[in-house]
């Protein structure tokens, strides 16, 4: 027993500075999951090109923004990170967006009243989190229409607020209508985006993605863990589901100094030994 408590097998220690917190989520149901549920072949559709929320959809969103508001989350999350797509940026600012607008300020709104026939009001970027768009966090690429992207020069109006400046190509020219990204490349990439939210300043970030892109890249982690915690980790997301992790970097990939450490010689001077005190 006792060696089974001494034992730091089980057991990783690392320093806070060179860790974050991210609050993943998946994207709440959109007109593609109901037809594809349906019917696997309408993936295949170009009338779910780009494909918007659901009023169930929108509802799922609603609960979400409750429940980090009541939880806490909401004040902690400095950025939040979200893919390019209409169904993840109306749940990621539906979710994580600001209050009404108060009388006299004037801010950009994170969307506009009625983006993607949502049948919503403009959402307020007044008092939240900046929203920043990263390719590197899109669904599978190609073949399926409702995982193209429409022109940033499309989405800036729908969403003014949210920062695009990280995406290089106005036009989606990851997407093809021939070629299904590979799992194991879609794992590559996600891993790609971890060691870039490594590098970011920022210590408590919210990333609003899609189902593959979580469970590939997350089927990537967890292999020095217990079997039922990689278990955990990479099982399919729900829709509008969020789950918290810890990412630790143990490369010096965004090596920085600790704000929380202290040096404990202060004030300056010889110690005074121990055996003296």
């Amino acid at each position: 027993m006792i060696a089974e408590m001494t034992s730091s097998a089980n057991e990783g220690l690392y320093p806070l500075h060179h860790s974050k917190t991210i609050h993943l989520v998946r994207h709440a149901q959109g007109v593609h999951n109901v037809a594809g549920e349906k019917d696997h072949s309408a993936y295949m559709s170009e009338e779910l090109f780009d494909a918007h929320l659901t009023p169930l959809g929108w509802e799922q969103v609603d609960n979400l923004r409750k429940h980090v508001h009541a939880s806490g989350l909401f004040k902690n999350i400095e950025l939040v990170i979200v893919s390019p797509l209409l169904r993840t940026m109306q749940t990621a600012v539906g979710a994580f967006g600001g209050e009404a607008p108060v009388n006299g300020i004037d801010v950009p709104p994170l969307m506009v009243e009625n983006t993607g026939s949502s049948n919503r009001p403009a959402i307020s970027s007044l008092n939240c989190p900046p929203f920043v768009a990263m390719e590197l966090c899109r669904e599978h690429l190609g073949v399926h229409p409702c995982d193209r992207r429409r022109s940033i020069s499309e989405y800036k109006p729908m969403f003014p607020a949210i920062d695009f400046c990280l995406i290089e190509n106005d036009k989606d020219v990851l997407w093809t209508p021939d070629i299904r990204e590979k799992d194991e490349d879609l794992a590559a990439r996600g891993g790609k985006f971890m060691k870039w939210l490594l590098t970011r300043k920022e210590k408590e970030i919210a990333v609003v993605t899609h189902s593959g892109f979580l469970y590939h890249t997350l089927g990537a982690y967890g292999d020095d863990c217990h079997p039922t915690l990689k278990q955990e980790m990479s099982k399919h997301f729900k829709n509008c589901e969020l789950r918290s992790m810890v990412i630790v970097d143990r490369s010096m990939i965004g090596s920085d100094t600790s704000k929380t450490d202290f040096p404990g010689k202060i004030p300056s001077g010889a110690d005074v030994p121990s055996d003296a005190v």
